[in-house]
């Protein structure tokens, strides 16, 4: 049994890992459906790529023919790009993040206006009247911005006006931060009030296929979180095909990808209806409207406001912009789990200032903790090595009758006072940890372009040489030896098999788990040496 042990890892882990997945998948519950007035409407039939939502209002206004200009800001940890048409965010890169395979030449891109990585943003007015929203031309008075040091906010006013009616759009940047806040300031010029709604929505290209070397899926899709109906995860698929209209007072909607996060926040007090549209291409719309419009009355002013979060999926970021945002850092069901490993990690980290570093001491803390357990299976294992002469002359005298043999091999372990599952089952009840690490380690977003030591540049991808992988396969083929040997030859061909095969998977694993497989094995390695060496020794 002790020697079966790998086979059941296996097992376990591919229906844990089936589990998590349709877990991810689940569908969000369905509302009740909206009154007329207030449903989110249908995609105009001219408007393919941008869809403008449309409620009790009249068609937009008519584009003017001039070219729109780009507009650059740069702050100390984005640099994005504005059009003056619709004064939207169209290019955004981060600058603490680099995309994958740059080595550290390129930054990586979160909105990208085309191509298969595309993502982009709008938000606009709405009304019966003519207002701005995303196909509409502001003017501003310059094309470059800068957080200049010293300074903590960065302000953009583009300006609009038509029909007695002015509208200035600012984005507030701050000064390490991913939030932007966008707002609307209204007035009114002309004899008779007006009713203006805004809008926010992010439009999404078709998730990336995963590759069949890949480690595991990576959630890329929508999420939507109310104080109702909490967190879910809403893939791009069931958007298209179960459309969302959902009524709620606070929330958020987002789009999340592996490490990165694009999220409309409306304010917390503020009524709205979250949306979604699936387009061909296939593109995925995602965002809200406010439920209520704005009343401006005639000579008077008014303001609308929204936020945007554009960054990492960070939780010691995402905590401080919105409740329920730090859940979009999907641990999977071990959630209960991985966050206080993430928390150790992050303090390890922070004392240690390399994140390689943190891997090894966290998986040798938790070595420690599980010393006990892993004892007990070393102790197990040693008696059954020891009994290996004695059950190698039982099968031999009962040949082929396995009723017989199965019978004197269970008088032999109640001689010895040993159970053949003493070996196995406190490994066991270790495998929900090493999951929740292994998910904590694939989902952490501090671990991209981490540096370890020598080649290794980033601990969120594979080694570029295979050396880790290559002592993980030699480490696990040194534990085939230490383990007792199998008396049926099939089994033990297709256990010394296994490090090849896990070291082939390996090749592709990203380099921070491969390194706490490595460090974990040959700590088991160590640990089972101990044990068997004072067994012997006593």
């Amino acid at each position: 049994m002790n020697a079966l042990r790998p086979i059941l890892y296996g097992l376990l882990a591919i229906i844990v890992f089936t589990l998590w997945n349709d877990w991810q998948h689940r569908p969000i519950p369905h509302p009740p459906k909206a009154a007329p007035t207030t449903v989110i409407p249908s995609l105009p039939p001219a408007q393919v790529k941008r869809p403008i939502p449309k409620a009790p209002m009249a068609p937009r206004p008519k584009v003017r023919p001039q070219a729109a200009r780009a507009v650059r800001v740069r702050t100390n940890v984005l640099i994005a790009t504005l059009s003056t048409r619709g004064a939207d965010p169209v290019r955004l890169v981060l600058r603490r993040y680099f995309a994958k395979h740059s080595h550290r030449k390129r930054l990586y891109p979160l909105l990208v206006p085309k191509g298969p990585a595309f993502f982009v943003n709008d938000n606009g007015l709405l009304a019966r009247h003519a207002v701005p929203n995303q196909d509409t031309l502001y003017t501003i008075a310059k094309t470059h911005y800068r957080l200049r040091p010293g300074k903590n906010h960065l302000r953009l006013r583009f300006h609009w006006a038509s029909q007695g009616l002015s509208v200035t759009k600012t984005y507030v940047f701050t000064r390490g931060s991913y939030v932007v806040g966008v707002r609307y300031h209204v007035t009114n010029l002309g004899p008779r009030p007006r009713q203006i709604y805004l809008y926010s929505q992010f439009l999404h290209g078709p998730p990336p296929k995963t590759p069949f070397y890949h480690s595991a899926p990576v959630y890329v899709g929508g999420a939507i979180y109310t104080p109702a109906h909490k967190y879910h995860q809403v893939p791009f698929p069931h958007l298209a095909k179960h459309p969302l209209s959902v009524h709620a007072t606070g929330g958020w909607v987002a789009v999340s990808q592996h490490y990165f996060l694009g999220a409309a926040l409306p304010p917390a007090t503020t009524p709205a209806i979250f949306y979604s549209l699936g387009l061909p291409g296939p593109r995925y719309v995602l965002g809200y409207k406010t439920a209520h419009a704005l009343t401006v009355a005639p000579h008077a002013s008014g303001t609308l406001t929204t936020r945007l979060f554009l960054g990492p999926k960070k939780p010691s970021i995402l905590r401080k912009v919105a409740p329920g945002l730090p859940l979009t850092v999907d641990y999977g069901w071990l959630t209960v789990l991985a966050k206080p490993l993430y928390w150790f990690l992050a303090r390890i980290d922070h004392l240690t200032g390399n994140w390689g570093v943190a891997i090894i001491l966290l998986t040798v803390l938790i070595k420690l903790i599980f010393y006990p357990l892993s004892a007990a299976s070393f102790k197990s294992m040693a008696k059954m090595r020891k009994l290996q002469p004695r059950m190698a002359a039982l099968k031999e005298r009962h040949g082929s009758d396995r009723g017989a043999l199965q019978q004197a091999m269970m008088e032999l372990y109640r001689q010895e006072k040993m159970n053949p599952l003493g070996g196995c089952l406190p490994m066991i009840v270790q495998i929900p940890v090493f999951i929740a690490l292994y998910w904590v380690l694939l989902d952490s977003v501090s671990l991209r372009d981490a540096p370890f030591i020598l080649w290794i540049h980033n601990l969120a991808a594979p080694d570029p040489y295979f050396v880790l992988p290559i002592l993980m396969g030699a480490s696990m083929m040194l534990q085939q030896l230490l383990n007792p040997a199998m008396m049926d030859p099939t089994q033990r061909k297709i256990m010394m098999a296994m490090p090849v095969i896990f070291t082939v998977f390996f090749l592709f694993f990203p380099a921070g788990l491969v390194l706490y497989w490595v460090v974990n094995n040959l700590l088991s390695i160590l640990q089972q040496w101990w044990v068997m060496a004072r067994m012997e020794k006593a």
